[in-house]
């Protein structure tokens, strides 16, 4: 069984594009996961597209499924 996850995420209202970084035109999501065992997990998304406003729409949709409780991380 997996340990439960607790998402830390830090923002800034004058950077619409935290936790986001273009490689070489995709758009990536990184983040971290603390777990209950003290250790935490860094995690890289593919947003699979290559336009900011879609990136950020996915991220916001990737990072909300993640709040809710009975949420778990699946290998991309």
């Amino acid at each position: 069984m997996n340990p439960p996850l607790q998402l830390s995420l830090r923002t800034r209202a004058d950077n619409p594009d935290h936790h986001l970084w273009n490689n070489h035109g995709t758009w990536w999501c990184h983040f971290t996961l603390h777990l209950a065992n003290g250790t935490k997990r860094r995690v890289r998304r593919s947003l699979r597209t290559d336009c900011s406003a879609k990136a950020r729409s996915r991220r916001d949709t990737l990072l909300g499924r993640l709040m809710t409780p009975s949420s778990t991380l699946t290998p991309a």
